[in-house]
């Protein structure tokens, strides 16, 4: 789909595709299907944060477990350093995870509340480095603790006695305990006080540079997604509408969707002027999309008989810079 420059892709989504059944009457019978990922091509290449954005049901949080496998995907592929995940027999499977990690969006639910944290950051270490004692075990527990900001003396704490922050600590280091390869971060911060959020954003980046990690960052707040990411996907209705580089994208936005959503972040400096893009109507219902464009329903600027019927092809306008929609240029 995108090649920048000559750089081989640590994780490669090629035409990814999941629905949900719906089902009813009285045999239940499958009468319709949710169509969360519709036909999802990207590359992810190594050491950096590819960001995937839009709004809340547009299929990004199922994307991101459906390459880890943690949901099966009704079509498509994705690999994984050279290994076709969806292919992988149960034994290669377990190898690829302790490199796949993720890091959950709530940081209470994600956690569980009947054991103490040391066991939950340690868990992964019991499955996948069998090998190592009780001992050796907790000093790499307490080791992860330390370097993601948390007391190694809590390590007998419950969930319920930490903060949402440190709560998503916990989380952050229970993924990398393993030291993975690759983690996809659930919109990691969106659960979090703003003064919060940075915090976490920096432990998240200086982790990066640490450990050489790889992060698919799954966002809704196109601010966050500018200061963390590398190069950005924007999702709509399933399927993505535009990817470019984070730069080129909050500069010269080529499709309609990301402009209105690029106008809605505020303005730190009130002498600014910028027009608001509001959208009117609802999102289209993923069980029934539109036809043509996902997206000409709350187009400001579709045009019948092209943009209702068609869909759009996934064109270059400009180096790295891939949008679908007829009328960008």
């Amino acid at each position: 789909m995108t090649q920048t420059g000559q750089r081989r892709p640590l994780v490669t989504v090629n035409d990814l595709v999941k629905y949900f059944p719906i089902k009813g009457g009285l045999l239940s019978r499958v009468v319709a299907h949710v169509k969360a990922v519709d036909h999802v091509s990207f590359n992810i290449y190594e050491r950096e944060t590819f960001g995937l954005v839009g709004e809340s049901g547009c299929g990004k949080t199922t994307t991101g477990r459906v390459i880890l496998r943690l949901l099966p995907a009704t079509a498509g592929s994705v690999t994984f350093d050279g290994h076709d995940v969806f292919k992988a027999k149960p034994a290669e499977m377990q190898a690829l995870r302790k490199d796949m990690q993720i890091i959950f969006q709530d940081p209470f639910g994600s956690l569980d509340p009947r054991l103490p944290i040391g066991e939950i950051i340690g868990e992964g270490l019991m499955v996948h480095e069998s090998k190592l004692d009780k001992h050796e075990r907790e000093a790499r527990v307490r080791e992860m603790m330390e370097l993601v900001g948390l007391r190694s003396a809590y390590i007998r704490r419950y969930p319920h006695e930490f903060s949402g922050g440190q709560r998503q600590r916990i989380g952050i280091a229970r993924a990398l305990v393993l030291r993975p390869r690759f983690v996809v971060a659930d919109e990691p911060v969106s659960a979090l006080d703003v003064s919060i959020q940075s915090q976490v954003l920096n432990l998240l980046k200086d982790l990066q540079r640490e450990f050489g990690l790889t992060y698919l960052f799954i966002a809704h707040n196109l601010a966050v997604v500018k200061y963390i990411c590398d190069r950005i996907g924007v999702m709509y209705l399933g399927k993505i509408v535009e990817l470019a580089e984070t730069e080129a994208l909050y500069a010269d936005p080529k499709h309609p969707y990301t402009k209105a959503l690029l106008s809605a972040i505020p303005q730190p400096d009130p002498t600014l002027k910028r027009q608001r893009i509001v959208l009117t109507g609802d999102v289209p219902s993923p069980v029934n999309p539109p036809s043509g464009c996902r997206f000409h329903t709350r187009c400001p600027i579709a045009q019948k008989g092209l943009c209702d019927v068609k869909d759009p092809e996934w064109r270059e306008l400009a180096h790295d810079h891939w949008v679908a929609c007829h009328l960008a240029s």
